[in-house]
């Protein structure tokens, strides 16, 4: 294995030049986000196999020519758990690239353990430890010392002989084609594009809100995300969490009132006081029909549901272990009470998982199939 740290343009285009023909290429980034909205990329690793290079975007103006390389359609792009690389590339470039290949997804499905980490599957598959020293550094600081970038070249150089390994495994059980709809996702810009009036339902401390307070609460952490984005600034340094529920909950009517708010200093109520006052009296303004709503709690169940759901658990577990994967990565047991109270729209019937157990299941919802004792075995079979 040919190993690279490309600092200059005349190196990358080196590196381009031999990985240009390639069939696949591993891929990882080294970032930081500590003081930033979006994050800052640091790092570029880049295998394909033969050829294994860190590459320093810090001291190179343009990737195009790599870039270019990284988009062709005729070669897979190989990713462990890729969405936060991926969403480097969509905000980097606007560009996402495909095909994909995730070796965390892949490992899922195939029974290896759930959303297993990079070093534990280097281990489990090729039996290497890889060292786990350098998981806080930070990548931005110049020169590099030689342990990162051995640490960042492992990232990729062992991701290659997981994805043949993998992608053998798949084509065997004549699953190639099973991930499809997660690595379709992965690469769908949607993913990655931000939503300010759907921030409201990640802001922690929200469940102690209701009515109105949940459309002020909307309103503001719009116009925080809205502004750090604008701004490339954490939500939390324009405002913590603790401090839009308090906001909304008060709904403070003028600058008095608003400058009494732990956690708001007079500076931040001179430069946005006026702004916030008029966001609250808006949404309090509002029509009911327009406030937004929490996700309502399962229905629940009724006893005789009850012991349909334990069948489901038990059709589950018979599934899994038939299929060599975990019941916890096919379904939760709240999903089980979804589908026995009437819900569809669950990712247990999905992709994959329905083919492995949903529509499995159905069947049993549907008195076609169910669990038998036969000679002191638990087996699915036809009614």
């Amino acid at each position: 294995m040919q190993e690279r740290y490309i600092d200059t343009p005349e190196k990358l285009e080196q590196f381009c030049d031999s990985i240009r023909h390639s069939n696949w290429l591993a891929l990882d980034t080294e970032f930081i986000r500590e003081k930033t909205y979006f994050p800052q990329l640091c790092l570029l690793q880049v295998c394909d196999g033969n050829s294994a290079a860190c590459i320093d975007p810090l001291s190179l103006d343009r990737l195009d020519s790599l870039i270019e390389i990284i988009m062709d359609p005729a070669i897979v792009k190989v990713f462990h758990a890729g969405r936060q690389d991926l969403e480097i590339f969509s905000f980097q470039w606007n560009r996402l690239p495909t095909p994909l290949f995730d070796t965390q997804l892949v490992a899922t499905l195939l029974g290896l353990g759930e959303q297993l980490g990079y070093a534990n599957l280097v281990q489990k598959l090729l039996g290497i430890e890889l060292d786990k020293g350098h998981t806080r550094t930070d990548w931005s600081r110049r020169p590099l010392q030689e342990g990162q970038l051995r640490y960042a070249l492992d990232d990729v150089i062992y991701l290659g002989e997981i994805y043949t390994d993998l992608a053998d495994k798949l084509k065997k059980l004549g699953r190639e084609n099973w991930l499809q709809e997660e690595f379709d996702l992965l690469s769908n810009p949607d993913t990655y594009r931000i939503d300010p009036e759907g921030t409201w339902q990640k802001i922690k401390g929200r469940q102690r809100l209701k009515g109105v307070q949940l459309a002020v609460l909307q309103a503001l952490a719009a116009w925080r995300e809205k502004l750090a984005v604008e701004s490339d600034r954490p939500r939390r340094w324009i405002l913590k969490d603790e401090v839009l529920v308090d906001l909304a909950r008060k709904a403070p009517k003028n600058v008095d009132d608003l400058g009494r708010t732990r956690g708001l200093d007079q500076g931040f109520v001179k430069r946005h006081g006026a702004h916030l006052l008029s966001l609250i009296a808006e949404s309090r303004a509002l029509p009911k029909r327009s406030w937004p709503q929490e996700r309502q709690p399962p229905t629940r169940l009724d006893p005789n549901q009850e012991a349909v759901a334990d069948m489901l658990m038990c059709s589950l577990r018979l599934l899994a272990e038939q299929n060599q994967v975990s019941p916890a990565v096919l379904a939760s047991r709240s999903s089980l009470d979804q589908l026995v109270a009437g819900e569809r729209d669950l990712e247990l019937l999905r992709g994959w998982r329905g083919r492995l157990a949903g529509d499995s299941l159905l069947e049993v919802l549907a008195g076609r199939l169910m669990p038998r004792l036969i000679e002191g075995r638990l087996v699915l079979t036809e009614v």
